[in-house]
């Protein structure tokens, strides 16, 4: 399933979408040892609406990143309603993420699955559960996202987060980060949706913008038709977009 499009893998071609995705992934990377209440490589990845390409971006992210020569990325599906970041890569299980915190004898490592790309592991959404929202926001799972980030120096989190304005759980999610990814479909997100949703974020995050599905080229006729452009905003400055 990783050679199928528009899912990269770490050893494909250079591309379209594989050059966008390392300019993504340089800023990411570049800010991970930010000085912040959260941890700078805790990322998690999210949307205002459905059907953005948020899970897309998440997967392809984790991919570009498992290329790296001294970096190992954990990809957690955390949209616990539909949890699709694992059933791209073709991966069913019964339990994860929501299980763990819910369940004090569960460790992490307990549902954390390994892949065929050497330095890319899982973390499934786990059981629908009707408090997501609150287990989200315990202690139990800050501590969780301590742990994943702290443990090892040369480990990136990504979190595929459901949307902002579909569900609750997402800004409980986000506050736990260093860093949100936030995809916008040009053409098709409407500006008020995106700004409800930035609201709902606030200011205090590293917040960057992908916005998917532009005709936007850098330097040559064929760059940036998948994947188009990531604006960066500063930590709590107001919106002005700075090309990264």
């Amino acid at each position: 399933p990783f050679s199928r499009r528009p899912i990269i893998s770490p050893g494909a071609k250079r591309s379209r979408t594989v050059e966008e995705f390392r300019l993504i992934k340089r800023v990411i990377l570049s800010r991970r040892w930010d000085e912040n209440d959260q941890p700078g490589n805790a990322i998690v990845v999210t949307s205002a609406l459905p059907s953005e390409g948020k899970t897309t971006t998440a997967v392809n992210l984790a991919m570009s990143i498992a290329a790296e020569e001294d970096l190992r990325v954990l990809l957690i599906d955390a949209d616990f309603i539909k949890p699709d970041a694992l059933r791209k890569l073709g991966v069913n299980a019964n339990r994860g993420l929501i299980d763990v915190i819910q369940n004090p004898q569960l460790d992490i490592s307990d549902v954390i699955l390994r892949t065929n790309v050497e330095k890319l592991s899982l973390i499934p959404a786990g059981q629908l559960h009707d408090r997501c929202t609150e287990l989200l926001a315990s202690s139990r799972m800050d501590a969780l996202i301590t742990e994943l980030a702290s443990r090892y120096e040369d480990r990136i989190l990504i979190f595929d987060s459901p949307p902002l304005l579909a569900t609750t759980e997402s800004v409980v999610l986000a506050s736990h980060m260093g860093q949100v990814v936030f995809v916008v479909q040009a053409g098709r997100t409407k500006r008020d949706s995106v700004d409800s949703a930035l609201e709902m974020l606030g200011q205090s995050k590293g917040l960057g913008i992908v916005l998917n599905r532009t005709q936007l080229r850098f330097g040559n006729a064929g760059f940036g038709a998948y994947y188009g452009s990531y604006y960066q905003y500063g930590y709590g400055q107001n919106r002005s977009k700075t090309e990264a």
